[in-house]
């Protein structure tokens, strides 16, 4: 199952760290980002493998929000599925 990350936000050292060391910790493989900077907000998209995720959808984003809580940053997580839910109705 893949998943769709975005961080945006006031731009400020270590985001890309930050979110990429709880892909590691909760075992999420980054397949694939991308990120620019629109004037001084910081704007991130990570497509992930949630495949060997160590644990269950709502703990993954509790983790997430709290991370975004943290960083004063949105942060979100769609999982695959939400967007091929869309694309049939």
């Amino acid at each position: 199952m893949k998943a769709v990350i975005t961080v945006i936000g006031h731009d400020t050292v270590g985001v890309v760290a930050k979110v990429s060391a709880v892909c590691a910790e909760l075992n999420i493989n980054i397949e694939d980002i991308t990120q620019s900077i629109m004037q001084d907000m910081f704007c991130m998209i990570m497509l992930v493998d949630l495949a060997r995720c160590n644990v269950d959808h709502v703990a993954m984003r509790d983790r997430f929000t709290a991370l975004g809580a943290e960083m004063k940053m949105q942060v979100t997580v769609t999982r695959q599925e939400v967007f091929d839910a869309m694309h049939t109705i």
